[in-house]
């Protein structure tokens, strides 16, 4: 944090109209149920889990949980009177954050059993939402939600660094890869995005992932597909590793060209 704080200052030193931001891995958390106990441990997982180093590098001093959980975890952070004020001079101008799915919490474990799979962290199904093949929750929702909560927290500009769906793309007999599934993700998020803008987030950016198939980070396989672009590549780096436009190419071109008017 205080090398990030070192940083930005640094960087003002050089041009005093740059502007720096965060990126930080959000996963967004809902209780299970309506138990105290389920909305005090989503409370505070949120905190440890989302907010912590975004609390740091935008406000510029370590929040009250997180000593909090120092000392409960024997952790000694000695700060220098110079470091706490590194960090309160080099805070950032704007927050990025990657918004792939949300994941559901419970005290109650004897209950709810049924687990799903997430980019770092999974957690209790939640009934109400879709998967994709690997078992995210598809939550386009939950971004407007994110958003309304992250700009709430900071008061600051927002962007989505990260968005995107991993699939199993198909290459069809006459060439193309028909990824309607990947168009109705990105479009319904997009949309969750204009209603964020509509309830007043100050939304800068958004940049998916990712614009060509690569081996996934979570998972260490080609299969898992994200791009607008087809590798010819298989989990072996098998392949002759040519490049094939999918129908979400041409779609996104055109969200671009419409700055995101233009979704059908």
């Amino acid at each position: 944090m205080i090398a990030s704080a070192r940083a930005v200052k640094a960087g003002r030193d050089i041009n005093p109209d740059f502007h720096f931001g965060t990126m930080i891995c959000h996963i967004t958390q809902y209780p299970r149920t309506c138990c105290p106990e389920d909305q005090l441990l989503v409370q505070a997982d949120d905190l440890y889990r989302n907010c912590m180093c975004s609390d740091v590098m935008l406000r510029g001093e370590y929040p009250y949980y997180a000593w909090t959980y120092f000392r409960r975890h024997d952790v000694e952070l000695d700060l220098s009177g110079e470091e706490r004020a590194d960090l309160k001079a080099g805070t950032c101008d704007f927050c990025t954050f990657s918004y792939y799915q949300s994941i559901c919490q419970t005290t109650r474990e004897d209950e709810f059993t049924d687990q799903t799979s997430g980019n770092i962290m999974g957690g209790v199904r939640n009934p109400y939402l879709e998967l994709t093949d690997w078992d995210w929750p598809i939550v386009p929702v939950g971004l407007r939600y994110t958003l309304n909560k992250v700009y709430d927290r900071y008061r600051v500009p927002v962007m989505i660094t990260e968005n995107g769906l991993g699939a199993v793309d198909v290459v069809e007999e006459d060439g193309p890869i028909r990824d309607s599934y990947r168009i109705d993700y990105l479009c319904r998020h997009i949309e969750g995005m204009r209603k964020a803008v509509d309830d007043g987030v100050d939304l800068i950016g958004y940049t998916p992932w990712g614009c060509i198939d690569l081996v996934s980070v979570s998972t260490g396989e080609m299969k898992k597909r994200y791009g607008f672009i087809y590798v010819d590549a298989d989990d072996e780096g098998n392949g002759t590793f040519d490049r094939y436009r999918k129908d979400s190419f041409y779609w996104y071109k055109k969200v671009i060209a419409s700055n995101g008017e233009d979704l059908g």
